[in-house]
C-alpha cells in the first residue's frame, strides 16, 4: 500500500490529480488528512477534527463503503454518478497498489470493475455470480 507521504508527494508534484468533475475522489481523501493538510487536495476547512489513521484496514473500509454506493448508482443507471464513483474506486485501488487500477473497462456503468473488486476483496456484490449478459437484462 502506498504511504500517505508518497500520495502527498504525487499530488504536490501534479502526478496525481482528481479524476472527478466534482472532486469527490479527493474529498474522500480529506478524512485522512489533518485540517492543516487538506489544502494539498485543494480544500480548506474551519473545522478541527481528527483524521482517520492511514492504515490498510481503514482504506479498505472506505473502498467497501464507496463500492456499495457505486453498485447502487450503476444498478440504478445513474451514469454520471456511477462514472464518478468508478474514479473513486480506482483511487482507492491506486492507494492499495492493486493492478485493477489500470482497468479501463467502464462498460455497463462500471459493473465489470465493481464486480471484480467486490470478488477480490470479499465485499458486498449485489449482482452475485451473474454474467454480464444477465446484468444487461436487469439494466
Amino acid at each position: 500500500m502506498l504511504t500517505k507521504e508518497f500520495v502527498i508527494e504525487q499530488i504536490k508534484a501534479g502526478n496525481k490529480k482528481s479524476e472527478c468533475i466534482d472532486g469527490r475522489d479527493f474529498v474522500r481523501l480529506c478524512s485522512f488528512f489533518r485540517p492543516d493538510e487538506i489544502h494539498i487536495l485543494g480544500y480548506t476547512t474551519t473545522k478541527h477534527y481528527e483524521p482517520k489513521e492511514w492504515t490498510e484496514e481503514n482504506i479498505k473500509q472506505e473502498l467497501k463503503r464507496d463500492l456499495e454506493f457505486a453498485f447502487e448508482k450503476a444498478l440504478n443507471k445513474r451514469g454520471i454518478s456511477s462514472s464518478l464513483m468508478y474514479e473513486v474506486i480506482k483511487m482507492w485501488l491506486w492507494i492499495l497498489e492493486d493492478p485493477l487500477v489500470y482497468s479501463e473497462d467502464y462498460a455497463y456503468y462500471g459493473l465489470p470493475l465493481y464486480k471484480t473488486v467486490a470478488s477480490k476483496y470479499g465485499l458486498f456484490n449485489p449482482i452475485g455470480e451473474d454474467t454480464m449478459e444477465i446484468i444487461l437484462r436487469l439494466l
